[in-house]
């Protein structure tokens, strides 16, 4: 059950990073500087931009739901 939820974790944080590095920059930061400043056919559309958001927020937390139960199992030994 562990090992189960230790690997379900680590495709969960893939995951979020992905879904992460998959929004529109904002401007000047990081995210510019690895080609956040180049437009998409995609990211223009404020649909997509929010059905990304609800994805991400989705994706984020069930990995902190799973960590805390993670947790728990690995304290009750």
């Amino acid at each position: 059950m562990i090992l189960g939820l230790s690997i379900f974790v680590m495709l969960l944080s893939v995951l979020l990073v992905l879904l992460v590095l998959m929004h529109k920059g904002k401007g000047g930061g990081l995210s510019d500087m690895f080609g956040g400043g180049v437009t998409s056919s995609l990211g223009g559309s404020s649909v997509v931009e929010r059905n990304l958001d609800r994805m991400t927020i989705g994706v984020g937390v069930v990995w902190i739901v799973t960590i805390v139960v993670l947790g728990l199992l690995i304290n009750r030994g």
